[in-house]
């Protein structure tokens, strides 16, 4: 699991009037909209006597830890210690960790990590969002599953053919079947790539009455990652038709993942086929999360000798070379230390805020250390050693 990235924590109509608690790379958040009704997210850990502020409610914007009353405000900055009277005056280091959040695609996504505003990765966007013509929907899964198992089989064309009868034929042709070369599409934080699938008609009447689509044809798919735990999928049945999902997955620990699946659409637009085409994915996605739940190892080998790769697995090759570099910059959380210390030591992903200020009450995270980190533990005022990076 990897601090530094947007993750998703919570549906925006799922935060109203309480604070809830959520769990994310191993370590507990409270989510909850302050006095102005912006989405807040903080470390749940109350930093006094260890109390859950999820399990407390929120007073004028503030949460209010149920064992003490202390209240944190959304910068995590505690307002109030009722023991010292109304009017006194707070500590310092009286603060809990605080997360930049974004409210997008009916999604509050938090920033977990402690990188300043101009060095983070972006959010995957969703170019489609709101314009005319493109119908949304959002539905949200959570499984015992690795988050990099799911991502990896995203970018798998390989199992459509076996997995999914809908997306191929059983190999019922396999003496033309064959996957072609990927060509990768690549960035700073992503890799994908674009390719022709062959494939059954869709099975919407409409659909292929619209199409003029009677017969089992080449269409256009691709498919990616961006960073470590989102996936984007696009599927055009025809060069009029497109089918674009989005896929913000969160680790909740090492062996639970959450998932909010976003897909927009711009054919057969009117409400009443929502539930017909969620339906259709929960279709695919339940077949995946089958094959997934199945796996062993439960995650995938860092190690490339531990598999043996194709040609087709090209993309989650790429993947997996980006999770190594990011690791040598000391952004993987250390989860074998977290679970040997576990209920003896109290963590939090480490925010922004620890860049800006000393004497935090909570240890950060344990983190692998990377290379950039070794190269950088000589110099002591280093700012990335520092930073953990």
């Amino acid at each position: 699991m990897f601090i530094n990235f947007w993750y998703g924590a919570i549906a925006s109509t799922d935060l109203t009037d309480k604070p809830v608690k959520r769990r994310m790379l191993g370590q507990d958040f409270v989510l909850f909209r302050d006095s102005q009704g912006v989405a807040r997210c903080i470390a749940n850990t109350c930093i006094h006597r260890g109390g859950s502020l999820g399990a407390g409610k929120l007073v004028e914007g503030l949460v209010q830890c149920p064992y003490h009353g202390w209240r944190f405000d959304g910068e995590g900055r505690c307002r109030l210690i009722p023991s010292l009277g109304h009017e006194a005056q707070i500590p310092a280091r009286a603060r809990v960790d605080s997360y930049p959040t974004t409210e997008r695609y009916g999604v509050v996504f938090a920033f977990l990590g402690d990188l300043p505003e101009e060095e983070r990765p972006p959010l995957l966007e969703i170019p489609e969002w709101g314009k005319e013509g493109w119908r949304s929907t959002i539905q949200y899964f959570e499984w015992d599953l690795h988050y990099k198992r799911s991502i990896e089989n995203g970018m798998d064309t390989a199992h459509n053919e076996f997995v999914h009868p809908t997306h191929g034929f059983s190999y019922q042709h396999e003496d033309v079947y064959k996957i072609a070369p990927l060509k990768l599409v690549e960035t700073e934080w992503a890799t994908g790539f674009y390719s022709e699938m062959f494939a059954p008609p869709l099975a919407e009447a409409k659909m292929r009455e619209q199409s003029g689509r009677q017969e089992a044809a080449h269409i256009r798919v691709g498919t990616g990652h961006h960073g470590p735990a989102n996936l984007w999928t696009f599927i055009n049945p025809t060069p009029q038709f497109h089918i674009y999902q989005y896929f913000y997955e969160t680790p909740v620990h090492e062996g639970r993942t959450s998932l909010y699946f976003i897909t927009l659409r711009n054919w057969l637009t009117e409400p009443e086929n929502d539930h017909r085409m969620m339906g259709r994915n929960e279709y695919v996605t339940f077949q995946d999360r089958d094959v997934l739940l199945n796996l062993n190892p439960l995650t995938s080998s860092s190690a490339m000798n531990k598999e043996l790769f194709m040609p087709a697995d090209n993309c989650v090759g790429r993947y997996r070379q980006l999770l190594r570099k990011w690791e040598s910059w000391g952004w993987r959380i250390d989860s074998d230390e977290v679970r040997r210390t576990e209920k003896r030591v109290a963590y939090a992903i480490p925010s922004p805020g620890r860049r800006q200020h000393k004497g935090w009450v909570l240890d950060p995270v344990p983190l692998i250390p990377g290379q950039r980190q070794a190269a950088d533990a000589d110099d002591a005022t280093a700012p990335a050693a520092a930073a953990g990076r």
